[in-house]
């Protein structure tokens, strides 16, 4: 049973941590300190609920909706998995993505992250190997001296007609930028893959909570040594207890006080549809 209780129920007791953010790092740092180390902690959240941004719940349809937008989790450390296994059973699940693209042949949905699948529908190819996928990116890829924004990255691994499809119009929905004003780290980590696969992730742990996000959250943080406050600004409960060491999760900019203005986050917009 997750402890919680209301910011103003809370009579100046005594804390060993403050944690500031009851989503992923938050919850985990909470369970770590409280189930190992025996420390009391007190975490809080400005939000009505615990799991942060992968926060999900049932809607009216008793589908269970991710508020914030999709978390797939994916993970190669077998450390990290086996501990949250320890908060949840999974659902097998390895997450695909296709992009609506125009060839020759009209419309095709082509896989994405781009593979050699990708590249022989889209141009009706024949290549057989990784070899052979990775001599034909060399082939339209467009040498640039020193990659200094996100289409550099791109057209220098695989040409300038791959950008226009895949890359372009989805970097600028995105970011709300075109990928030539942004930085090169930006698309940097996006993989180009020569196989056949066509998963998002190549992680060797891929699956979901099977009852959520938010019910893997309640059971990390129902240890008897942690209190959990929501719908608390922590300057708040700053006023209301006493804490040895403090722990802050949330925005950087939100911290600061917004003294140099809010953080640009990426342009997102959620419509759920039943």
């Amino acid at each position: 049973m997750l402890n919680t209780t209301e910011p103003k129920a809370v009579a100046r007791p005594a804390f060993d941590y403050l944690i500031v953010g009851a989503g992923f790092a938050g919850s985990v740092l909470a369970e770590r300190l409280a189930s190992r180390a025996g420390k009391k902690v007190l975490v809080c959240d400005v939000r009505p609920h615990v799991g942060g941004n992968a926060y999900d719940h049932l809607n009216a349809d008793g589908i269970l909706v991710h508020k914030y937008g999709p978390h797939i989790f994916h993970t190669n450390s077998e450390r990290v998995f086996h501990y949250l296994s320890e908060f949840t059973d999974w659902r097998p699940y390895e997450h695909t993505v296709k992009a609506l693209v125009q060839t020759e042949q009209g419309e095709k949905y082509l896989p994405v992250p781009i593979n050699r699948t990708t590249v022989n529908e889209l141009y009706g190819l024949d290549l057989k190997t990784d070899n052979e996928c990775e001599a034909h990116f060399q082939s339209v890829a467009e040498p640039i001296d020193q990659c200094r924004t996100s289409e550099d990255v791109v057209v220098s691994k695989v040409g300038r007609d791959l950008y226009e499809r895949f890359f372009r119009g989805y970097t600028r929905r995105h970011w709300g930028l075109d990928p030539s004003e942004l930085d090169a780290s930006v698309t940097s980590r996006i993989p180009v893959r020569t196989n056949t696969d066509d998963r998002y992730f190549g992680d060797t742990f891929q699956a979901m909570p099977l009852h959520g996000y938010t019910k893997m959250f309640e059971r990390m943080l129902a240890h008897p040594n942690i209190t959990v406050v929501l719908n608390a600004d922590y300057r708040e409960v700053q006023q209301m207890v006493s804490y040895k060491e403090m722990i802050y999760t949330g925005p950087v900019d939100a911290f600061f006080g917004y003294r140099y203005g809010k953080l640009p986050y990426l342009s997102l917009d959620f419509k759920h549809e039943t």
